[in-house]
């Protein structure tokens, strides 16, 4: 059967009959799969095994019944494949999130959505069968805990015979109301996005995608696929996504989870790299110079110029009797050698203690033979050699170096010579310098400065893969910090430069990618939209020859959805905003009220007036949401009412008020309503 050719009423019972009496045995299977992994802890708490690997094997066990123990409730299956031709003819398979099976060497009763066998549930076309004789799907009462019941629906595509067409359980899936955080999109992944999600983990890419593409679920899912298909090298190298606000991490936090993939990190930016909290603020000049990429040659300068020759005398270390001595033309030698390799800053003071001690050592066995580690160890550490090395490579800690520059403007014209101009450097200058860097207060641009020199002074530990998103809006220094934990792995970068709302946010994916160390990843665009209704969208594209960007316009599939523009005057704005909440939930999902951000207080103010409660953009599961445009970006709502474009244009920094528009134009799933009394930018 084809969702255009329906199958008779009784072969369709008779189908969900035996698809629900699967679904039964699934999920009796599952939940052994749930006891079998507590047991297996029990097992092996009692393992004969050394300390350190039974604690290896512990954790491992434990986590497992943990990740088993938290799974979130569902249907457990969305589609099956049965083939005719191929490896696999003659077999049929249920595809859902986790793989289930009743004894782990018994054919799964549901294969896992990743694994190779479920490629053709994504890529296979009449054109194309990929030996698949029928594609099934299941369609599932919305808000489905799992119940067998609620496997309402199914549509068969008899691709051997050229059967094919659009679904609409998928289109339903697709449009289904927005409330609470985002979902996955296992059950919907189209072709292109699939190409992205199964990319080969030694490459990296950006993802160029257009509002509503699906670009944030494809990288979550990409991040599910390595973990699944790479288990051993994901849990040594790790996976961070990395996300430009906390609302938006809540948004997107049950994503993985739901997928089978508990523990990884999802952090911003800021989370990662704060070595202090932000309790200061910089002037937006100020904050811009501070992500100039600029500023990283200013920081190494500032850094190095710590490591001095001028006034190096010889080196001598008593034994006993008998003084070893290592004269001020070699040690200044090895001083400029090491630095002229340009180690981290940390690896170069203890290259030179090395190699000065291996001097010392050649003269010892010279004179009394080889000479022992105690012995070496006791002259690496020796005062004279600690009082040697603070003079000509002393330890500094980040906090000096950044503070020391933004508090001293002879410090800084020194570094900045012929880099910044003395007007730059007088924006950097704090205007109260702090009486030593530990009584600094430290700005959020401060932070990403303090990032670059630790990097500098050592390698940061890396990840074997990250998942960058909203990175359009990344300053070069801010690449740079992801840069020093890419630097052996991948990265998946996903943005829209219409979307880049921060006074530094970039132009053109190929500078971001060359601050980011990856200058040869592929740049794909997604321009297809599901998520974001054809009328909005075409409202959107109005804007984008405004934007100064290269981005091709964006297509949506959905022909349903409303877009409604509402004049009004300035005095009866609010109640305008207010009769438009009002006939948004007369509909089914979230309503979300968009307002620059200066005027959210007044915005709530009047839906608090009219008796209608709001929440916040941190609570993802409100039915109403006052929102900031600042804040926006990522979350989506089945229906926006934006509230005064040309004052949302207005306020963003840096001339990207359009931009920041741009985005709250997209956020709209199934209706926009845009009340405005002044006129419309576009």
């Amino acid at each position: 059967m084809t969702s255009a050719d329906p199958a008779p009423r009784l072969a369709l019972k008779e189908s969900l009959h035996l698809e629900r009496a699967h679904h039964d045995r699934c999920r009796a299977a599952l939940a052994a799969m749930v006891d079998g992994a507590q047991e297996q802890v029990v097992v092996g708490e009692d393992v004969s095994a050394s300390g350190a690997d039974a604690e290896v094997l512990g954790y491992r066990l434990r986590s497992r019944a943990k990740e088993m123990r938290e799974l979130p409730e569902g249907p457990l299956f969305f589609g099956k494949l049965e083939f005719d031709a191929g490896e696999h003819a003659g077999q049929a398979y249920h595809l859902g999130r986790l793989r289930i099976t009743e004894h782990p060497a018994a054919p799964p009763l549901v294969v896992d959505w990743r694994a190779p066998v479920s490629r053709a549930f994504y890529q296979a076309s009449a054109h194309d069968p990929q030996g698949v004789a029928v594609r099934r799907r299941f369609g599932w009462a919305a808000g489905s805990q799992g119940d067998s019941a609620d496997l309402t629906g199914l549509e068969d595509e008899r691709l051997s015979k050229g059967e094919s067409g659009p679904s609409a359980i998928v289109a339903r899936e697709i449009e289904r109301p927005r409330v609470g955080p985002m979902r996955d999109i296992a059950a919907t992944i189209q072709p292109e996005q699939d190409d992205l999600v199964r990319g080969d983990l030694a490459l990296s890419v950006c993802v160029q995608g257009a509002p509503g593409t699906g670009k944030t679920a494809v990288g979550l899912h990409r991040a599910a696929y390595l973990l699944y298909t790479h288990p051993q090298r994901m849990r040594r190298g790790g996976l961070l996504v990395l996300g430009p606000n906390r609302t938006f991490l809540s948004y997107i936090s049950q994503v993985l989870p739901a997928l089978g993939e508990s523990g990884v990190r999802q952090a911003t930016l800021q989370d990662e790299i704060a070595r202090h909290p932000v309790t200061a603020d910089d002037t937006p000049r100020t904050a811009v110079l501070k992500h100039d990429p600029r500023m990283a040659e200013v920081l190494r300068r500032a850094l190095y110029a710590r490591v001095s020759t001028a006034e190096v005398n010889p080196l001598e270390i008593k034994e006993g009797s008998y003084s070893w001595r290592v004269g001020a033309g070699e040690l200044a030698r090895i001083v400029a050698d090491v630095r002229q390799e340009e180690p981290p800053y940390g690896v170069g003071r203890e290259r030179v203690r090395g190699r000065v001690v291996r001097s010392v050592q050649l003269q010892a066995e010279r004179r009394a033979g080889p000479q022992n580690g105690a012995w070496v160890q006791r002259i690496s550490r020796s005062r004279v050699m600690g009082a040697f090395l603070d003079a000509v490579w002393p330890k500094v800690r980040p906090e000096e170096v950044v503070a020391g520059l933004l508090s001293g403007s002879a410090e800084l014209a020194a570094a900045a010579d012929g880099i910044l101009d003395a007007e730059e450097q007088r924006d950097l200058l704090w205007a109260k310098p702090p009486r030593s860097w530990k009584s600094a207060r430290w700005s959020a641009a401060d932070l990403v400065l303090l990032d670059e020199v630790a990097g500098l002074v050592e390698h940061p530990e890396g990840y074997g893969h990250l998942v960058v998103d909203e990175a359009q809006d990344l300053s070069p220094m801010q690449c740079r910090a992801i840069a020093r934990r890419a630097r052996f792995g991948s990265v998946t970068v996903l943005g829209d430069l219409a979307q880049g709302t921060t006074p530094w946010a970039a132009r053109s994916w190929h500078t971001v990618l060359r601050h980011l160390g990856k200058p040869d990843a592929a740049v794909v665009p997604l321009t297809v939209g599901f998520r974001v209704p054809r009328a909005v969208v075409e409202l959107a594209n109005r804007l984008l020859g405004q934007l100064d960007v290269d981005v091709p316009e964006a297509r949506s599939l959905r022909r349903d959805g409303e877009l409604s523009i509402r004049p009004t005057s300035l005095d009866a704005l609010p109640g305008a905003v207010v009769e438009a909440v009002r006939e948004s939930l007369a509909h089914e999902g979230s309503v979300g009220v968009v307002a620059a951000d200066a005027d959210v207080t007044r915005v709530r103010q009047a839906l608090d007036a009219a008796g209608i409660a709001a929440a916040g953009p941190d609570e993802p599961g409100a039915r109403v949401s006052v929102v900031p445009a600042g804040a926006v970006k990522g979350l989506e709502y089945d229906h926006v009412v934006a509230v005064e474009p040309a004052a949302i244009a207005e306020e963003g920094a840096g001339g990207r008020g359009l931009h920041r528009l741009y985005v709250v134009l997209t956020r709209a799933v199934s209706r926009l309503a845009v009340v405005h009394g002044r006129p419309l930018p576009f």
